[in-house]
């Protein structure tokens, strides 16, 4: 009597991913983490400081917008760094930009001073975010690449409810300063965790192992007239930032903000060269916008239960966990939708249901607990599924390029970040803040999910490149012979 063969049954997914792999994935994780904890202290001490320094609204949102300021930068220079050295040493270097920054904020002195280590860390999370991105979803088997991107961002999320707990506890007996000197402690532990990392497979495969070491500026600096404009470019587009989001812009924040624009553009067509400059600009318009929709609230939410609804800091705290806590399960249970559904159709179909609970959330005033459940299901919905935005874009460029890539336009979108604050707050001289909060969020999910949703980069792509590769985390092919690489990026 014969037996058929029986096939074994398929592994769970967990069982696909390598002990290495994990370890790998846990460092990355936790330098997310700290990277959450270090920003979101300065939402939490607002008001501290800007009682200590005389500051008003708009002045003390400034300091959350100054680390965006600088972010365009340093996403690029480290993603580039990422790219041609590989994804562990940008993760290094990083960590210990946004570390130093945030344990320099205890130190300073006056607004300028805080300001200008505001500066240093939006350049550390620029590279963080793409340097830990771009090493977890190419170490990760193709079709669990959702989840590795969802997984990872959840980090951030724990890092802000750990932050909140310390604020807690430290704030009011020793003051705002030794919540920025805590903040520099567990790089000890991000940097042994990483010293033993291997390098991400798909960078090891594609640029390690052949000994060519991609330099995503070379467009920018070929020819003596060209480099020297570009530095202007990059001159002027950082002093005009910097002059929007302090007092020094005062009366003329409409044309820096035009400057800014318009050098930002050019280097997005210059990087994106002549077969994807359209991608990189319309990537960099669709983060902005999920920038101005989601960080209104996690800037300016603390101010708003601390003035608004007279929450003490242990209602904050409380608050603040049901936020956490709701983004950090939303970015889980993102990353399985989107590898069960797709990137696109869950990113757009969970922003819809997210949007139902956007007016209740600041239309409740005396229960800290419907507060508190209404803003777990709403970050959960809103920022939860902006744990796939890694994925969404890393997936428009090849390995030889996508740290870059992905630092460029993920960080020069991420400007949204900088501006929603402050937009929130002059918004907020015209009607109350949760008011401001909640039009804000709405108006721009909306745009979000219709950039996002009719897939509006990818399409206005194909209207110049109708070869171009639909998702090349899903195929990591190499470009057609013949063809420029993407961004027409050459290599040293």
């Amino acid at each position: 009597m014969s037996s058929a063969r029986t096939t074994p049954p398929p592994l769970p997914w967990y069982r696909e991913i390598t002990r290495e792999k994990w370890k790998s994935f846990f460092a990355a994780w936790i330098g997310y983490l700290l990277d959450g904890f270090d920003f979101v202290l300065i939402t939490l001490v607002l008001t501290e400081i800007a009682d200590d320094f005389g500051l008003s609204t708009v002045e003390s949102a400034s300091l959350v917008s100054g680390a965006f300021i600088t972010r365009w930068l340093g996403g690029a220079v480290l993603g580039a760094l990422g790219d041609r050295f590989g994804r562990k040493s940008a993760m290094v270097v990083s960590i210990l930009l946004y570390s130093i920054g945030t344990f320099a904020c205890g130190f300073a002195w006056d607004y300028t001073s805080l300001f200008t280590a505001r500066l240093l860390i939006g350049m550390g999370m620029a590279g963080e975010y793409s340097a830990s991105a771009t090493y977890v979803l190419e170490s990760w088997p193709t079709r669990l690449r959702n989840r590795a991107s969802g997984f990872l961002i959840s980090g951030f999320s724990l890092g802000g409810v750990l932050a909140a707990e310390v604020y807690e506890q430290v704030v009011p007996a020793h003051g705002w300063r030794w919540l920025f000197y805590i903040g520099l402690f567990p790089v000890v532990v991000a940097l042994w965790v990483r010293r033993s990392l291997p390098e991400a497979d798909d960078w090891e495969d594609r640029v390690g192992a052949t000994g060519e070491r991609p330099n995503p500026f070379r467009p920018l600096f070929t020819g003596r007239r060209r480099a020297w404009t570009n530095t202007v470019l990059a001159m002027a587009a950082t002093a005009s930032l910097f002059a929007v989001f302090t007092p020094l812009g005062a009366g003329a924040v409409p044309v820096l903000s035009v400057v800014a624009a318009g050098c930002l553009i050019a280097f997005a067509v210059q990087l994106g060269g002549r077969k994807r400059w359209l991608l990189f600009v319309a990537l960099c318009v669709t983060v902005f916008c999920a920038f101005l929709y989601s960080w209104p609230v996690q800037a300016l939410l603390p101010t708003y239960l601390k003035t608004e609804l007279g929450f003490t800091p242990e209602q904050v705290s409380d608050a603040l966990y049901y936020a956490g806590f709701g983004t950090m399960a939303g970015c889980i249970i993102a990353g399985f939708i989107g590898d069960r559904f797709g990137t696109r159709t869950a990113y757009a179909c969970t922003l819809l249901v997210g949007i139902a609970f956007v007016f209740p959330v600041f239309a409740i005033k005396d229960s800290l607990v419907g507060l508190g459940v209404l803003l777990f299901l709403m970050l959960a919905c809103m920022q939860g599924i902006s744990g796939l935005l890694p994925k969404y874009i890393a997936g428009h460029f090849p390995t030889e390029t996508r740290a870059a890539s992905l630092g460029f336009t993920y960080n020069v979108g991420a400007l949204g970040g900088a501006v929603a604050p402050v937009l929130g707050a002059k918004l907020a001289s015209t009607m109350p803040l949760g008011q401001s909060l909640s039009v804000l969020t709405f108006s721009l999910t909306v745009v979000v999910i219709l950039l996002i949703g009719f897939n509006v980069p990818a399409r206005l792509n194909r209207l110049i490149d109708p070869d171009t590769v639909p998702d090349y985390l899903l195929t990591d092919v190499a470009e057609p012979a013949g063809r420029p690489k993407a961004g027409d990026i050459s290599h040293a």
